[in-house]
């Protein structure tokens, strides 16, 4: 979790400016087509403002800016009114307000630029988050609070478009996958003729984390105009900054239908890669995973620190009546099995292995020592947190059992399943499974290969640092074919997690058993392989030259153990 107090001042207010060769590229796709009126959102600094009156438009007559900061909002507009041939109009207030009070009236720009704030929406006070359910109301559109300010900010920005209008901003690359910005991935898909992400394998931003992608999209021209699509660019460097964006937009293969009716992280395939998934899905032997088992969350202790505990806290209070083993983290368990010995090497290298769990008694029927440590909670303010506070009492932690099967909530490489012999509870850094139809040990061996990993980075989502998550609803739409198993085998999948093997090998040693049992030839698996790992470097932000490494290196592998049908 984080807290604001954790957070620089740039981050909270969302501030990370625009290189201006960025600037520049922007703005040469939005001016192409002479706009009269154009929009800044966000300006900033005034970087915009700058490239504007190096880029050839004599039509120019009216260019407003927002911008809350009175120091930087006096930079912008000195700045405008040094390079632009007109004065611009430079408001210090919020632009999400003025935007919803403008949508009645009509109000419309031929274009908008801009790099808008990166602000959580718990971060935002209450006054901005009802303004940004607000802006959601009108269009109609579900809102979540877990979105971020920028979704807002485009959703706005394309309203305020006019017919044949062009966008151009900078936006985390979260666009393509988070599940809060699914609402603007639908409302640009409704409003927008052609939508284009270039999508560079860099960071742009110092302190930002993320990575950028380049949204340019121009609106249609009448609302019964169909959506030609969306295209993405995937580059190797910053170079496409000094081509044409004209050509760029132009020169692309435009997606529809069931390709961005959801995440867009599909455009990322080829078109051979997207047939050879698509057929794989209706294989007898490919199973949707909510068809094979059911998703729930883990324990929700509210204070995972108070209740998750190691050897020596539940020796300081006596709390040995209490203690139950769990997992959770993926320090706890390295393999795909979670067994006793597991456990026991776990408590012997000091970790929080003991899941405190005190029930319903009153604290006075607890020992001495006990409600010392219960007291002890009390004192650092547990029992006002949200979690602890509607429960009666505070310690009294819901929803415990344990559950055959685990899975660690987020993954590095890929996401894995744990067989839990230990019979350990989990918290909600994991996820509690339960297999249907299928036996505990077949699922857990099944689940590693290639494809559920492909899925997995098409369904799933990642932040700062590259890690994938997956939630529940995004679990169940993973793919997972299901083979034959020989005695010994999850045991062997077990021992080659804990080994030094890379990920890549040990993902091509599971194709070779498992995709090959369901049918794949080797290049169809090659196929799906590469696809997969592909998109895992993109996530983590791999560069070029370690990406190659890594993809010669374990085409070198596969080559030793995969033999052509």
């Amino acid at each position: 979790m984080n807290f604001m107090e954790n957070e620089s001042p740039t981050k909270l207010r969302g501030g990370y400016y625009t290189d201006a060769r960025l600037a520049r590229f922007l703005t040469k796709w939005v001016f192409a087509i002479k706009p009269r009126r154009v929009l800044e959102p966000s300006c900033g600094d005034g970087i915009f403002f700058e490239v504007m009156g190096k880029v050839p438009n004599e039509q120019l007559e009216y260019v407003l800016g927002f911008e809350i900061k009175p120091s930087e909002a006096a930079k912008a507009k000195e700045r405008g009114r040094t390079f632009l041939k007109i004065e611009p109009d430079i408001r210090t207030r919020d632009f999400l307000y003025w935007a919803l009070i403008r949508f009645p009236s009509g109000e419309k720009f031929d274009g908008v630029l801009g790099n808008p704030p990166y602000i959580r929406y718990q971060y935002l006070d209450e006054n901005l988050q009802n303004i940004a359910e607000a802006i959601f109301r009108y269009h109609s559109l579900p809102f979540t609070r877990h979105t971020n300010a920028w979704v807002p900010f485009v959703v706005a920005s394309v309203s305020l478009l006019s017919p044949g209008g062009r966008l151009g901003m900078v936006l985390p690359s979260e666009l393509l996958h988070v599940l809060h910005a699914q609402s603007l991935r639908n409302f640009l898909a409704e409003e927008c003729e052609r939508i284009l992400i270039i999508d560079p394998n860099e960071l742009w931003f110092e302190n930002a984390l993320q990575g950028a992608i380049i949204l340019l999209a121009q609106k249609k021209k009448s609302r019964n105009s169909a959506c030609k699509g969306l295209g993405i660019v995937q580059t190797k460097s910053n170079s496409f900054l000094d081509s044409d964006p004209a050509g760029i937009f132009d020169g692309v293969e435009y997606l529809n239908g069931e390709t961005i009716e959801g995440k867009w992280l599909q455009a990322l395939l080829s078109k051979k890669e997207r047939e050879l998934l698509s057929s794989i899905k209706h294989r007898k032997d490919v199973f949707r995973f909510d068809s094979l088992a059911e998703v729930d969350v883990g324990i929700v202790t509210g204070a995972n620190n108070f209740f998750l505990v190691s050897d020596e806290v539940v020796e300081k209070f006596g709390l040995q009546n209490w203690a139950h083993p769990m997992f959770g983290r993926s320090e706890h368990v390295e393999g795909v099995i979670y067994s006793k010995a597991s456990h026991a090497a776990n408590r012997q290298n000091g970790l929080p292995t003991n899941f405190i769990w005190f029930g319903d008694e009153p604290i006075d029927k607890f020992p001495k020592t006990v409600r010392v440590y219960i007291e002890s909670g009390e004192r650092e303010g547990l029992h006002t947190r949200y979690k602890c506070r509607v429960r009666k009492p505070w310690y009294s932690v819901p929803s415990v059992y344990f559950a055959p099967v685990g899975m660690l909530k987020r993954a590095h490489e890929f996401p894995r399943l744990i067989l839990n012999r230990a019979k350990a509870f989990t918290t909600d850094t994991a996820y509690r499974i339960k297999p249907k139809t299928i036996s505990d040990e077949k699922l857990v061996f099944s689940f590693l290969n290639s494809l559920t990993a492909l899925t997995a980075e098409l369904e799933g989502r990642h932040y700062g640092g590259g890690v994938l998550e997956l939630v529940p609803s995004e679990i169940e739409r993973l793919l997972v074919p299901i083979v034959r198993m020989e005695k010994g085998d999850l045991e062997k999948l077990d021992d080659s997690m804990r080994s030094d093997e890379s990920a890549e090998e040990l993902l091509a040693r599971q194709d070779k058993k498992i995709l090959r049992d369901i049918g794949l030839t080797s290049s169809e698996i090659d196929i799906i392989f590469s696809a997969w790992n592909r998109l895992r470097l993109r996530r983590q932000r791999a560069t070029e030259e370690k990406a190659s490494k890594l993809i010669s290196g374990t085409n070198r592998f596969q080559q030793e153990i995969v033999v052509d049908c």
